[in-house]
């Protein structure tokens, strides 16, 4: 990816950071991994801990950041849930899945904030159970 293009992701996940730190949300961990899977933003709003992933686009490519999360992308960013979840032994805690899109370039950006983008339940076969996998 060229280097201008990882500038610009980062300088939507920091535009991310501070527009939830305003509106409420405590940013806990940014850039979260575990092997080859990672959470941008992880937060915490009230008691609810919420794995926000940040897609920042230019607006000249033909997908935009809400397109960008597709099936494949929740079922990672689960995976990657599940992990932090057991590392941080936080399993009792009510959990969502945010989206944040950013359009635009450096000097002006636009923000979507989608609370909730998918459900648990959507990408793991779950029917009406809690998100949580147990």
């Amino acid at each position: 990816m060229p280097a201008g293009h990882l500038k610009f992701g980062q300088a939507g996940e920091d535009y991310a950071a501070k527009y939830l730190d305003s509106h409420g949300l405590k940013v806990l961990d940014r850039n979260w991994r575990w092997r080859q899977w990672e959470l941008d933003l992880v937060c915490m709003d009230g008691d609810e801990l919420v794995f926000v992933e940040v897609k920042s686009r230019s607006g000249s490519g033909m997908q935009s950041g809400i397109e960008a999360l597709t099936p494949a992308k929740c079922k990672k960013l689960v995976k990657a849930a599940s992990h932090y979840l057991s590392e941080k032994n936080l399993w009792e805690r009510p959990c969502r899945f945010d989206l944040v899109a950013i359009t635009g370039n450096s000097n002006s950006m636009k923000l979507e904030h989608i609370k909730s983008a998918f459900e648990f339940s959507d990408f793991m076969g779950g029917g009406n159970t809690a998100w949580q996998p147990w």
